[in-house]
């Protein structure tokens, strides 16, 4: 089941897209610069094969947004959520432990603050699949399904801007800093449900969301006109063809002009507007700007962010690896969970910590671990989740679970009923094939408040 073979690709949180599938992209057309290229050729959907169940508009749930916080790479659980102190060294790592808030239960000793926050969250100790390979596993944990050479099956996030839209004149679906990976899109849906990319990294200097603003020399008034020009060209060619996408294209229109043009919606993204005693609170580092910006953006009225950090794919030295990036994790992640649970958001906010899967139970000749699907950790925080909860174990050395296995099935249809999506609906995919947003698995009451 482990691969030790020497991995790129689980080290990057910046995915460049084969077919450019970006949701917004302002600049270069007509002054507003819309990529359209990808909407062209799409099949139209036949409404007649769904059922009333599949038709029904979700209902917002508990989780009003979700903040999707996806560490690449395949991070241990050992050096995390689930140390193992009394097993022999060889499967217990080279890790210390901390003491957490939840009587008999140790974090990593990387994670002091995240102990303190225990009885904030729920940890999942015995999530299972069986994909080895990044590429695979990365799949399974972006859209709950396992890879099939017929399809791409859409993202969480591509999901839930297809069933609600736009909330505040916000896009529903935002990644941070860049689109990670090809899963993280909107797979067989429009592309109009695929993510908004920031295209910068809000922990660097001088930050910008790209291109958000009106180009140099370009005014309201003449950003109206360009605006009112190509909705005329628009109308000229829906009126000769009418497919969906058309219809992609005008959802994608609407929703750039609205936030280029609606200064509150913009103002979501302005880290500056942030005080200096916050930033400190949740540390000036990549992981630091990317969780509090992700914080601002739910506030503000997206629906879901997707926000990846590190890279944790440790095939040697995991000692090593997790002192460099761990400490930033763990002040950053304890830090939004207390911001969110002052603020009144936490029991509206999903806040979700995942990986493609986990390491190897034995610490191999390079002390590093490999690639362990067999069990692993994921953490919930709000949405109506259960708090000071561990659920499920691992065995006693990490090789499998031994009391209450998750699989990805019963974690996504668990997170799709908290956001208020019935992950037993069909959407409708090219071929006018309906295709269950979760195939299989069943809503897990046991993590639910």
């Amino acid at each position: 089941m482990s691969d030790t073979s020497s991995c790129s690709c689980g080290g990057s949180d910046h995915w460049q897209p084969k077919s450019r599938r970006e949701f917004m992209y302002v600049g270069l057309i007509g002054g507003l610069g819309l990529t359209l290229g990808q909407y062209f050729g799409m099949q139209s959907a036949k409404a007649g094969d769904l059922t009333a169940e599949d038709l029904a508009p979700a209902k917002e749930g508990p989780a009003k947004a979700v903040i999707h916080i996806f560490l690449p790479g395949g991070m241990a659980a050992q050096e995390s959520w689930d140390p193992k102190p009394y097993a022999p060294i060889e499967y217990r790592g080279p890790l210390g432990t901390a003491p957490t808030k939840l009587t008999g239960e140790v974090f990593s000793e990387y994670m002091k603050d995240c102990s303190q926050i225990a009885d904030k969250i729920t940890v999942i100790r015995s999530i299972t699949h069986g994909e080895a390979a990044h590429e695979r596993g990365t799949h399974n944990m972006f859209t709950g399904y396992r890879p099939s050479p017929a399809i791409q099956f859409p993202s969480f996030g591509s999901v839930v801007s297809e069933e609600f839209g736009p909330r505040n004149n916000m896009p529903p679906y935002v990644c941070i800093p860049s689109i990670p990976n090809e899963y993280a899109g909107s797979g067989y849906l429009s592309s109009a449900y695929g993510p908004f990319s920031l295209g910068s990294d809000p922990a660097q200097g001088g930050f910008a969301v790209r291109d958000l603003a009106l180009a140099q020399g370009i005014d309201d008034q003449r950003f109206d006109r360009r605006k009112s020009m190509l909705s005329t060209v628009d109308h000229h060619f829906r009126s000769m063809e009418k497919t969906d996408a058309l219809t992609a294209m005008d959802t994608f229109y609407q929703r750039a002009y609205n936030l280029i043009s609606a200064k509150t919606a913009r103002e979501a993204f302005n880290l500056n507007a942030e005080p200096d005693a916050i930033k400190e609170e949740y540390g000036k580092t990549q992981a630091g700007m990317r969780m509090l910006l992700a914080r601002r953006l739910v506030e503000g009225g997206v629906r879901f962010v997707s926000m990846t950090y590190g890279g944790w794919d440790h095939h040697s030295n995991i000692s090593n690896g997790f002192k460099q990036q761990m400490p930033a994790f763990d002040k950053a992640f304890a830090s939004l969970i207390r911001d969110l649970d002052r603020r009144n958001m936490l029991d509206s906010t999903l806040v979700m910590v995942s990986s493609e899967f986990g390491r190897t139970p034995k610490i191999n000749q390079t002390s590093g671990r490999d690639h362990w699907p067999k069990v692993f950790s994921v953490v919930l925080a709000g949405g109506g989740f259960k708090k000071g909860l561990i659920y499920g174990t691992s065995d006693s050395i990490g090789s499998e679970p031994d009391q209450n296995p998750l699989a990805v099935e019963d974690f996504a249809q668990t997170i799709y009923h908290q956001l208020g999506i019935n992950g037993d609906k069909r959407l409708m995919s090219p071929g006018d094939r309906p295709i269950q947003i979760v195939r299989g698995g069943k809503v897990v009451n046991d993590l639910l408040a």
